[in-house]
């Protein structure tokens, strides 16, 4: 896989991660989880794989009747052999936030998976 076809399936997954569809479905988020995932949130709460896919379902942007997030400037770059790291903006219920995801493929089977996540808020003007 070429660097911008890597990066243009990490956008689709996180994308994916983004959507109630995902979020409110413990299976589709184990999916695109990394056994080792781990996130620093825009709360500064650090988050483990199982308790991200414990809360996904009840928090914000899980419901399609709720807030949801809305990404911009989302772009990627392949640091090295399946290792993608994405930059982009989301805003939810009113709050802005800088995010950045380290992704990795450590095989072709369960394919592209979220390793990391931060979340930084933005503040208001």
């Amino acid at each position: 896989m070429d660097r911008e076809s890597s990066v243009a399936e990490v956008i689709k997954r996180e994308l994916q991660l983004l959507s109630p569809a995902v979020r409110s479905s413990r299976a589709l988020a184990d999916q695109l989880l990394d056994p080792e995932f781990v996130e620093v949130g825009a709360s500064g709460r650090r988050w483990d794989r199982q308790s991200m896919l414990s809360a996904l379902p009840v928090m914000q942007g899980a419901a399609d009747d709720g807030p949801q997030y809305v990404p911009t400037e989302m772009t990627g770059t392949v640091l090295a052999p399946g290792i993608v790291h994405l930059t982009f903006e989301t805003m939810l219920d009113g709050r802005r936030a800088r995010r950045s995801s380290l992704w990795r493929k450590s095989d072709d089977e369960s394919g592209w998976r979220m390793y990391y996540h931060q979340a930084t808020p933005v503040p208001d003007a």
